[in-house]
């Protein structure tokens, strides 16, 4: 039976967190409010759960799943190498709308889905995704909805499509921006911006001091 927990409440919270947290342990799937769209998500280095994610949402591992993080300093262990571009974005926008595609660091035993070496990271500001993300570590995370369909701004809409495939649902109130996050791509020489989302192109130049190129 799936749970829906109101983090609104102190003791739900705090049970609801708990109950999160056992589950990514498990290998089971849970839903999580961010900052932009609410999230499904695993234990990242769990690749039966984030087939089970994959699967959950109705899409294959040709859309790899994007990777949340609770604190500036995990990314380091995830990556090939953090470039001065990175390290710039993360000072300016995380906590935030910005997730950053870099190379992973290729000792990790992950499998996102086919990433070609590649990992899409962000941390959201979002108190209830942090405190959870600080607990496990990091997270597989996508849209908490059905490939097709619109993504979720509050936990009810995301049980309408998930149901029971998800054991624990963290309601932690409507998405205060209902926008998914922007994507810049650091794996080549220069920064390019793959989606343009809560954080607006101009700011993500001023932040490396050059303009960046959006992908077309």
């Amino acid at each position: 039976m799936s749970t829906i927990y109101d983090c609104g409440v102190p003791a739900d919270r705090e049970a609801g967190l708990a109950a999160a947290a056992g589950a990514v342990r498990s290998g089971r799937l849970v839903v999580l409010p961010t900052d932009t769209v609410y999230g499904i998500g695993c234990d990242a280095f769990d690749a039966s759960a984030v087939r089970a994610l994959l699967e959950a949402k109705g899409r294959g591992p040709d859309m790899p799943v994007p990777v949340l993080v609770g604190s500036w300093t995990t990314i380091d262990g995830l990556v090939l190498g953090v470039p001065r571009q990175a390290r710039a974005l993360i000072e300016a926008f995380w906590p935030g709308g910005l997730s950053l595609v870099l190379h992973h660091a290729p000792s990790l035993a992950w499998d996102l889905g086919h990433t070609r070496g590649t990992v899409m990271l962000r941390m959201p500001l979002h108190p209830v995704a942090l405190e959870l993300l600080r607990d496990v570590g990091p997270m597989a995370v996508s849209s908490a909805n059905k490939s097709g369909f619109a993504p979720a701004g509050t936990a009810q809409e995301a049980w309408d499509q998930l149901g029971e495939e998800v054991g624990v649902y963290l309601d932690g109130g409507p998405a205060a921006d209902n926008t998914a996050s922007t994507i810049v791509d650091l794996t080549g020489p220069d920064a390019v911006v793959l989606r343009e989302g809560a954080v607006p192109v101009a700011e993500v130049s001023e932040a490396l001091g050059v303009e960046v190129e959006v992908a077309r």
